[in-house]
């Protein structure tokens, strides 16, 4: 089970070391968005992963693919490609997982935040450098971003 909460972020809020935090390249692509079966590139991994209908909770299931798979189904994914950057940003006890979009879907930042509770998740305080909790807007999943450029 997945539960996360989503929030944009504005450029001039960024924190101002952003690139001594751990960082991944990601790309994905969408082969079907009901329900969600994305193919992602992390870095030099690949994965197929299917998620459940919801907004701030769902299920999601990660299986590995090899290069050779990924590239197969790249081509078949409907939508844009999405390439984002992913920061690992400690906030004691979880980890802000901060996507900086690339491409059409720049400059788009959402900060991410997965919680083990439904109940942590609805008590979390934000920093201060976190601007409008979009956790309930469906068109800030990616699966959605990946038929639309801003």
């Amino acid at each position: 089970m997945e539960i996360e909460r989503k929030f944009l972020i504005s450029k001039e809020n960024l924190p101002a070391d952003l690139d001594a935090y751990p960082h991944h390249k990601l790309e994905q692509g969408y082969l079907s968005t009901a329900p969600v079966v994305r193919i992602r590139k992390e870095d030099d991994n690949y994965y197929l992963t299917y998620k459940s209908k919801g907004l701030m909770t769902r299920e999601e299931y990660n299986l590995p693919l090899n290069q050779s798979s990924y590239e197969h189904l790249l081509p078949k994914a409907d939508g844009i490609c999405i390439s984002k950057k992913r920061y690992l940003i400690p906030w004691d006890p979880y980890t802000i997982e901060l996507d900086v979009f690339e491409k059409s879907l720049a400059p788009l930042i959402i900060a991410e935040v997965e919680f083990p509770s439904i109940e942590e998740a609805n008590a979390f305080t934000p920093p201060d450098w976190f601007d409008q909790d979009v956790t309930k807007d469906p068109a800030y999943h990616n699966s959605n971003l990946s038929r639309r450029a801003l």
